[in-house]
């Protein structure tokens, strides 16, 4: 009886031995490699394991590139994968430019993935060009006149250019600032209507696609509508701003008017303070010059006659000294 429990013990030591020993060593994947004619070794497959690469991230791309005629070795797909890159989608854009016999390396084919472009996507766009959709650009024509356009531009990728090169949105806003200088230069929105192949013929003289990753192939107006009537507009802005202008103008002398009337009226007073004062002082001058004996008692009365008369005939002219036409309104 122990010796078929230690028998039994042994079998499953040795089983989970194994077991271990196929799960670390992935001799499955040696053997499909080997058959698939790659020569590697499994301590090659064990350092992967120990440097935490999967091995199949690399093996089974390198089989599909041996299958393909691409002559790549473990060691490079390797420091591609520990760089952060795709493997496998390096692989497949290796394969589908021999396939369109474009010349791209593997150096090369990874720098583009490393910096952070599809690579296979940059190959099917060489081969297949796409078309990029601007939105809706509005220009104004010399007669003042919105022009509305839309444009379709064909690219294809300049696989020199990926690295470093502009994306896209270089292509949308060059298109567009194409678009917007053509119209402006015309000089009536009708000729823009009538001839939009202009525009794409002068778009495309300008070398649109320079430092980008993309190159120009055509440039075709979708879409061209008219719009608003931008110089009527800004003329009726400008009008209306001169308005306003010659009315806070206005205004202005018109307060200016009425201070320089207040100062008047102000002044007014002021002279009749004084011609007040002046008279208040008149019967003070008569009593002096009587007791000086410099005028007589007869002069006296003659001076109040003439007071008399000259009050009577202002009462009949209804003019009053102490007052004016403005006071008795």
């Amino acid at each position: 009886m122990p010796a078929n429990v230690s028998l039994i013990l042994t079998i499953v030591i040795v089983i989970v031995l194994l077991s271990l020993f196929f799960t670390f060593v992935p001799v499955g994947l040696w053997v499909t490699a080997f058959f698939s004619g790659v020569r590697i070794k499994i301590s090659t497959l064990i350092g992967m394991r120990l440097r935490r690469v999967s091995p199949s991230r690399i093996i089974n791309p390198l089989i599909k590139a041996t299958k393909a005629g691409l002559n790549l070795n473990a060691n490079q797909l390797e420091a591609h994968y520990l760089a952060g890159g795709n493997v496998n989608t390096l692989v497949d854009a290796l394969i589908a430019a021999q396939r369109a016999e474009i010349p791209l390396d593997f150096d090369r084919g990874a720098a583009i993935d490393l910096a952070g472009r599809n690579v296979l996507e940059a190959v099917q766009v060489s081969v297949n060009p796409k078309v990029i959709e601007t939105p809706l650009i509005s220009a104004v024509a010399m007669d003042g006149i919105e022009v509305i356009a839309k444009a379709k531009v064909t690219v294809r990728a300049n696989i020199d250019r990926l690295v470093g090169g502009a994306g896209e949105e270089t292509i949308i806003a060059r298109v567009g600032e194409g678009i917007v200088t053509t119209v402006g230069s015309a000089k009536s929105h009708s000729q823009v209507l009538e001839n939009p192949d202009s525009i794409s013929q002068m778009v495309l003289t300008k070398g649109l696609d320079s430092g980008t990753a993309y190159e120009i192939l055509s440039i075709d107006i979708a879409d061209v509508d008219v719009g608003r009537n931008i110089g009527a507009k800004l003329q009726t802005d400008q009008a209306e701003a001169d308005k306003r202008i010659a009315q806070a103008k206005a205004e202005e002398r018109r307060a200016m008017a009425v201070a320089s009337e207040q100062e008047m009226l102000a002044e007014i007073k002021k002279m009749r303070s004084k011609v007040v004062e002046a008279e208040s002082k008149i019967p003070l001058a008569i009593a002096n010059a009587l007791e000086n004996g410099n005028i007589g008692i007869m002069d006296y009365y003659k001076m109040e006659n003439i007071n008399a008369d000259t009050k009577m005939r202002n009462s009949i002219s209804g003019y009053d000294s102490g007052t004016n036409e403005k006071d008795k309104k």
